[in-house]
């Protein structure tokens, strides 16, 4: 099935032919802007870990009423500006995937984002990804959303989109699961429990921002691959104020600060404990899933993937990517995971068009 899989995957995606870069964001004509809105609910909440709480869901919705709607989630890092619009112009942290012409084009699909619950620190106690796929059916409720044409999930979101297509079937049509599996792999359990060490050790020193800082370094080199740190670093070690520094230190410490500057300390925490806890049975599952793995990817291996698969069935299938950036793949592979997009989100009917103008 792998060796099958991943053949299959690099003929299909290599095929199709790839798009410019992104151009920079330039406002639409008056004629062309798109309705966005962001808006914000409270949620009487039933936690696994932490009986009934009232939180807050806050979102953004992008394109016009009657398109299809497609959530798009990301991981823990990741909120509800997803693109770039006429009413909110800041770059989203999937910018290059929501352009004119790409499968997430906001002129054909309406855009649902969130932030998760947890996000915004001021909520302590342990979180499951049940308790976000929950808190989603309340929000497609109050926005009176029957079903979601598809729920597109990278890493957390993949983890979330997979409880969601297990407790709430109904409610999507589709699910395309990127970099995320039906558990958290051991290897990269452990890798999370040292970055919330770390965390603790900062807070033990009353020196929150610097373990949050390190505890991100940490994750840069879990995210990332050796290959691509060998390409990118491949520089003698400098003695700088009497210290050994190495090439890659100074990015690090970029990703570090970055994550600082917006991410509180206790959603941190509680976001990668909801990741540990995260566990689903793959026949649960109940719509049409794509699995989307990358080759190399240290948080996520190709096995599970292929287990998750598996077990499936007839409602799953495989794509692989081969790609320098491991588990950030999604976010530097911006073709390849476009490419895949158009396929999964063709509606029935668009597929047999293709199929009768081939013919």
């Amino acid at each position: 099935l792998l060796d099958t899989a991943m053949s299959f995957a690099s003929t299909a995606l290599y095929a199709v032919p790839a798009h410019p870069p992104v151009p920079a964001y330039e406002p639409p004509s008056a004629a062309e802007v798109l309705p966005a809105v962001r808006g914000e609910i409270q949620i009487a909440l039933n936690l696994r870990h932490a009986g009934e709480r009232t939180v807050t869901l806050r979102y953004e919705l992008l394109g016009a009423a009657g398109l299809p709607v497609v959530l798009i989630a990301g991981g823990i890092s990741a909120h509800r500006h997803v693109v770039a619009s006429e009413t909110f112009p800041e770059n989203g942290w999937a910018n290059a995937l929501a352009q004119a012409g790409r499968a997430l084009d906001p002129s054909h699909r309406r855009l649902l984002a969130i932030d998760y619950i947890g996000a915004d620190g001021k909520l302590d106690v342990p979180l499951e990804t049940a308790d976000q796929a929950d808190a989603i059916v309340h929000l497609l409720d109050a926005l009176h959303i029957e079903q979601l044409h598809a729920f597109v999930g990278y890493s957390y979101g993949a983890l979330v989109g997979l409880q969601l297509a297990a407790r709430h079937p109904t409610r999507l049509n589709k699910l395309v699961a990127v970099s995320g599996a039906h558990r958290a792999h051991p290897y990269a359990a452990a890798w999370r429990a040292l970055q919330r060490k770390a965390v603790a050790l900062g807070q033990l020193q009353c020196a929150d921002a610097q373990g949050l800082s390190l505890a991100r370094q940490f994750a840069m080199l879990s995210y990332r691959t050796p290959e691509e740190f060998g390409e990118r670093f491949d520089a003698a070690p400098e003695i700088i104020n009497g210290r050994v520094r190495c090439a890659a230190e100074d990015y690090l410490d970029a990703a570090g600060a970055q994550y600082v500057a917006r991410t509180p300390v206790t959603a941190y925490l509680r976001l990668s404990e909801s990741i540990d806890l995260h566990r689903v049975d793959p026949a649960q599952v109940g719509v049409p899933t794509v699995v989307v793995a990358v080759e190399g990817d240290r948080l996520v291996p190709l096995a599970d993937s292929v287990a998750l698969v598996e077990g499936l069935g007839t409602r799953g299938q495989l794509r692989v990517l081969r790609s320098p950036y491991g588990h950030d793949a999604f976010l530097k592979e911006t073709d390849k995971i476009d490419a895949i997009l158009i396929g999964a989100l063709r509606k029935p009917e668009q597929k047999l068009a293709d199929t009768d103008q081939r013919g």
